[in-house]
């Protein structure tokens, strides 16, 4: 499925810039996502408070920026629900200088991380396979940003996003809703 084209990397970071936001859109995608697969419930806005909350100390944002962060939320979770629609992480283009792609990886992945965090307080009680990968996660936020622009980096950096993406889809199906069962309508949060 291709990216809309209002939710360009481009267009997010003019919005976000006219909103004196400080964060990037790659900031803002990974929180995101970390709201979503830590099992924030789908069926209200409840993403909205915890995202307004780590993007603008819980004030409201100009009603452009919310349509558009709200076209994000739809966008992003219709990606994460559906394999067909091929999730990934919201980062620089190809044609960015690797180690520019390597840092917004690491600002994605550290978003993430805070976004999973602020709607699952019980993480430590997931399974064996999510705290692995939210240990590996940690790790790769911490991935330093001086990378030679070579062949065996380029693969290296590829390799490390596709993991951010499966970690990601692995802590969406442990803490998202359970699809299989049609009476639930709320995230799966584990007491």
């Amino acid at each position: 499925m291709a990216t809309p084209p209002s939710l360009r990397i481009d267009n997010i970071a003019a919005a976000l810039d006219a909103a004196e936001i400080g964060q990037t859109p790659v900031e803002v995608h990974g929180a995101l996502v970390g709201i979503i697969c830590g099992g924030v419930e789908q069926s209200k806005a409840a993403w909205a408070k915890p995202l307004l909350e780590l993007m603008n100390d819980g004030q409201l944002l100009p009603d452009s920026l919310q349509s558009l962060l709200e076209e994000l939320y739809q966008d992003t979770l219709s990606r994460i629900t559906d394999v067909d629609f091929g999730f990934t992480p919201m980062l620089p283009e190809e044609e960015e200088p690797l180690s520019k792609r390597v840092e917004a990886l690491s600002l994605w992945v550290q978003s993430f991380l805070t976004g999973i965090a602020m709607v699952q307080p019980k993480i430590s009680k997931a399974s064996a396979d999510v705290q692995e990968v939210i240990k590996d996660m940690a790790e790769i936020a911490l991935v330093e940003f001086d990378v030679s622009d070579d062949d065996e980096s380029e693969a290296a950096y590829m390799e490390l996003m596709e993991f951010a993406k499966m970690a990601a889809l692995l802590c969406y199906a442990e803490f998202g809703p359970d699809l299989t069962d049609p009476n639930q309508t709320e995230a799966n949060v584990i007491h």
